[in-house]
Order: C-alpha cells, then sequence, then structure tokens
C-alpha cells in the first residue's frame, strides 16, 4: 500500500507531459517525500482545460469507518472504484493525474521493522502520473484545524507487477506512462478508463536509492 511518493520533477515537465493550461500551484517547489494528509500537487479538469492545482491526499473515508473517530486522515488508496461510496466520483469532473517521480511500498525486515522501499521509471524518463480522483469535502483533517474545506484526492491500486510484487506482493498503484492513458483516464468514458486500472508492465520500473532529485 503506497503511502510515501515523490514529485521532484521541473513543474514544466508536468504540464508539458500532462498538457496542462493553467497552473494554480505559484512556486512548486520539490517534494522529495509526500505522506498522507499533506499537500500534493494534481492535474484535473478545470473550466478552461487542465489545470494543475494543489490537493490534500486521501479522500473521504466511508462514515463506517469513523464511528468513534474525531479526525478523518482520508484514503490515500482505492481498490474498488465502483463501490457505492466511491462511484460518486468515478466520473471525468473527479478524475485527476498524480504527477510522481518515484514511490516507496514497504519491505518487512527480519527484526519485524518496515522501510520504504523507492520505485522509479525505468525508461529513463522522470515523470509519470498516479490515476486519481479528486472532491471537494469539509471535514476534520487535523484535530487543531478544526473543520477545514479541501480538495482531496487519492489514487487506484491494482495488483503489483513483478518488481513491486517482490517487495509488496498485496497491490501497487496504477500508473500512467503514455500520452493516451492519460487522455482516456481524463477524458473517457468510466468503462473505458477502468480498463486502465492494471499493473504498469514488469520491467518499466526499477529500485533506486532514494527519491530522484530535481532536474
Amino acid at each position: 500500500m503506497c503511502n510515501l511518493y515523490s514529485m521532484t520533477s521541473n513543474p514544466q515537465a508536468i504540464k508539458d507531459v500532462a498538457k496542462v493550461l493553467e497552473d494554480r500551484t505559484g512556486n512548486l517547489q520539490p517534494l522529495p517525500e509526500i505522506y498522507p494528509n499533506t499537500m500534493a500537487p494534481i492535474v484535473r479538469n478545470g473550466t478552461n482545460g487542465r489545470e494543475l492545482v494543489m490537493g490534500r491526499w486521501g479522500m473521504p473515508t466511508p462514515p463506517g469507518y469513523l464511528k468513534g473517530h474525531k479526525v478523518d486522515r482520508g484514503v490515500t488508496n482505492i481498490r474498488n472504484p465502483t463501490s457505492t461510496w466511491w462511484k460518486r466520483w468515478e466520473g471525468v469532473a473527479h478524475r485527476c493525474l498524480v504527477p510522481l517521480t518515484a514511490f516507496s511500498e514497504p519491505e518487512r525486515l527480519p527484526d519485524g521493522k518496515l522501510q520504504p522501499v523507492w520505485f522509479a521509471r525505468s525508461d529513463g524518463e522522470q515523470v509519470a502520473f498516479f490515476a486519481g480522483i479528486w472532491c471537494r469535502w469539509t471535514s476534520v483533517r487535523k484535530l487543531a484545524d478544526g473543520e477545514t474545506t479541501d480538495d482531496l484526492f487519492g489514487f487506484l491500486t491494482t495488483e503489483a507487477n513483478r518488481e513491486v510484487g517482490a517487495i509488496y506482493p498485496k497491490a501497487m498503484p496504477v500508473i500512467l506512462t503514455q500520452p493516451d492513458e492519460l487522455d482516456i483516464w481524463m477524458n473517457a468514458p468510466v468503462t473505458e478508463a477502468l480498463c486502465l486500472q492494471k499493473p504498469l508492465s514488469d520491467a518499466m520500473l526499477a529500485c533506486v536509492d532514494s527519491p530522484q532529485p530535481l532536474k
């Protein structure tokens, strides 16, 4: 389950690959470690075309799982987007692309501790995108902040490919690398878009020592 990733690419590369027409992030800085419930860039469909904005990582938690909790820290990874809870956000208005340069999965060591193992594209290209969804939601994300209204996002997961499965066999994020895949996810009917919920082909990822530096 991916709960840590990085986005250290030049922002212009994100805008070029994802065909962004409007940048609302301001001066976007490298983000070598992005954790749940923190802010990160996403590409979504806006009034004038695709826009790059900041969102908080973690979609609303289904109410049944919040009983007894004062804070909703969000759902980062979504395996079944056609379930009753997620289905409301399956249309193109709520789809997004989440840029990344590397992501990690937890490896359990012999002493029982977990350490992150980082993966990045093996083809020399730096930027890829998680297939994500987003929504605007009012909730208590941090107790100290009280109730806030945020643009939230999460991304789809699927079966692990060979490289990820060697470390974490349960799942991996849905990663898009080709321009036609980005267009399908952002524009196509839901049945066609969800055909992208599959593992990245074997050998398209490689383990790296740490998140990639800014280029």
